[in-house]
């Protein structure tokens, strides 16, 4: 990613706690800010610092609750836990954007990042909304509708939205990056962000305006994966809000014995020292940091996971074949 025409040192991002995917995609616009001399804000909770500490030692971390999705233990019931949640979702974006108010002032921040963090916005300087859900699907048309009106309240609050997607027909996130009604804000398809690297590269550009200049945002990216030999049979990639994370993985550690494979466990947790014990045919990881995980990824001839839309587009640039889940 290179930064052009931008004068704005002190940038803050912040992150949606709804799994990794959303810290993680926020790893190739981190290094692009890095990469022009801009400070470098990160707000965020305890498990998204980790993550990101193990991958920066150079930007400075700003403490924000997340809104602490929980998902039912029956995933049928899934839509009804959401719904029980929205007031305190709700309560947190308040929350957030007051403590913006202060940490613009407090930090003097010229420019906020917010991926899919509804409250981080502010009239006293530009802030970009990030998201690949413009519309968000519900089992009921009715509530779908309402659901994207609440939607677009928020996201118009922003100077700019990113899409993190394609923005022609060919595109990764169909009507949900690309529904029929679009907010009133500019919308800009930026392409997927991905934290890894390969050896072709396209050109992918974002632009909002930032004190009278035009920021543009062109993100360097990968086409071809490199052709290696297979370590891993399988590379098991567990991810998401709990406790559907832990009924994956006891799921799988149930089963994997009977599979004669070679197996890569990676289990998304970057804060557990945990080390599980009876698994010794397997190679278990609480978690990578981006190289060691892209790696494993490439040594891997299937990747099985319930990935969120931020693994999808790391398996596209990738280029790699996966049960998805």
């Amino acid at each position: 990613m290179i930064i052009s025409n931008f004068n704005t040192p002190r940038v803050l991002i912040a992150p949606l706690d709804w799994g990794l995917g959303h810290t993680t995609r926020c790893i190739p616009i981190i290094k692009a800010f890095l990469a022009n001399n801009c400070r470098v804000l990160v707000a965020c909770n305890a498990q998204q610092q980790t993550l990101l500490h193990q991958e920066f030692n150079n930007i400075e971390f700003l403490f924000l609750e997340g809104y602490n999705i929980k998902y039912a233990s029956n995933p049928k019931l899934l839509p009804i836990s959401i719904l029980r949640q929205l007031p305190t979702i709700r309560k947190a974006i308040q929350l957030e954007h007051q403590w913006l108010e202060e940490t613009i002032t407090n930090y003097d921040v010229d420019l906020v990042i917010s991926d899919n963090r509804y409250g981080l916005y502010s009239g006293k300087i530009p802030c970009i909304f990030i998201t690949h859900q413009l519309s968000i699907k519900s089992p009921f048309l009715f509530i779908e509708s309402w659901l994207q009106k609440i939607n677009y309240q928020f996201i118009n609050h922003y100077k700019a939205c990113w899409v993190p997607d394609f923005g022609g027909d060919d595109n990764i996130a169909g009507i949900l990056s690309h529904p029929t009604k679009m907010p009133k804000i500019p919308v800009n398809y930026i392409e997927p962000l991905a934290r890894f690297d390969n050896s072709q590269s396209s050109i992918v550009k974002g632009k909002s305006k930032v004190n009278n200049e035009e920021l543009i945002v062109t993100l360097t990216k990968n086409s071809k994966s490199q052709t290696l030999n297979f370590k891993y049979d399988y590379c098991i990639l567990l991810s998401g809000p709990e406790p559907q994370r832990t009924v994956l993985e006891k799921m799988i550690l149930t089963d994997i014995s009977n599979i004669k494979a070679k197996i890569l466990l990676v289990r998304g947790k970057p804060e557990s020292v945990e080390k599980l014990k009876g698994y010794d045919s397997i190679n278990i990881k609480n978690h990578l940091v981006g190289h060691e995980l892209q790696k494993a990824i490439q040594q891997s001839e299937f990747i099985i996971s319930r990935s969120g839309y931020t693994t999808i587009m790391e398996l596209l640039v990738l280029q790699k074949k996966a049960i998805l889940i």
